[in-house]
């Protein structure tokens, strides 16, 4: 049997873009979810941002939002071989790119997995709170 202690089960664990630097803080911090959704908002402030969430007991799944003004693409790591991303909401045509960051570098994605950035934080929230990625909607394993 498995005890989960109630402050893991209102903890999250998070590394993100720095606000000041604009750099990947790579060092992961375990807060409340509060805290996690202060920094998102400071990111957004900024224009951009790249955050990875996973729960306060388990090493997977993490989930990983990259975000440019209003355009947002979301990661799922399984395990340590498995990686998927987010199917788009149509925000973007199939056929445009978008740019966001990825820890300190841009990545172009298709409009297939670009998704307006409020939905993909609502996701990412959704995530830190249940701790389940299936819900969040269709996943193209990479």
């Amino acid at each position: 049997m498995t005890c989960v202690r109630k402050s893991d089960w209102m903890s999250v664990v998070w590394a993100a873009t720095s606000p000041e630097s604009g750099l990947f803080h790579p060092v992961e911090r375990r807060s409340e979810v509060k805290d996690l959704s202060d920094r998102f908002n400071d990111l957004r402030s900024r224009g951009e941002g790249y955050v990875e969430v996973r729960t306060a007991n388990r090493e997977f799944p993490v989930l990983t939002l990259a975000f440019r003004g209003d355009h947002a693409v979301v990661h799922l790591m399984s395990d340590t071989e498995r990686l998927s991303l987010l199917v788009g909401d149509g925000t973007v045509p199939s056929g445009a790119e978008v740019e966001v960051p990825i820890v300190d570098g841009l990545a172009a994605f298709t409009g297939d997995f670009v998704l307006d950035v409020d939905r993909a934080w609502d996701l990412v929230h959704d995530f830190a709170q249940t701790r389940a990625a299936d819900p969040l909607g269709e996943w193209c394993e990479l």
